[in-house]
């Protein structure tokens, strides 16, 4: 018998109340260390899984999602009830969808490929050697 290949992949913020649902394969998969995430996430460092937002399934229990627009663009997710940062969009990536990697219940098919905006990385936060391309903001104008 042939086994089924996986054609969507699925994640959850932290109390369940907001559950993804995405077509498979991703787009890609990147580490950002721009201070936008950084102060979003309360992290060193926030890994993204890119997805076409026509093909992303959003299940919203007790109207949970909530969405920021950042003066400067960008308009960023997060559930309501929990606070679990979730999406970004942008219209610097039409038609993205970008989902925290650490909400997907299993591996979204593709490991981490670059390391963006790297050039406003935190000084406190050592990372190994991983011989992905790094670039910096210069990259993405």
């Amino acid at each position: 018998m042939q086994r089924m290949h996986q054609t969507r992949t699925q994640g959850c913020c932290l109390c369940g109340a907001l559950r993804f649902s995405v077509a498979l394969p991703v787009l890609w998969v990147a580490h950002c260390h721009c201070t936008r995430c950084q102060r979003a996430h309360g992290a060193g460092v926030v890994t993204w899984v890119g997805v076409a937002e026509a093909t992303a399934l959003i299940t919203v229990e007790r109207s949970s999602l909530r969405w920021y627009r950042a003066e400067h663009g960008g308009e960023r997710g997060f559930c309501g009830l929990c606070g679990s940062p979730m999406f970004f969009k942008s219209a610097r990536w039409p038609g993205e969808l970008h989902i925290a990697r650490a909400l997907f219940a299993e591996a979204p098919g593709q490991e981490a490929q670059v390391h963006a905006f790297y050039d406003s990385h935190v000084s406190w936060l050592t990372l190994a050697e991983d011989g992905l391309p790094i670039k910096s903001a210069a990259d993405f104008d």
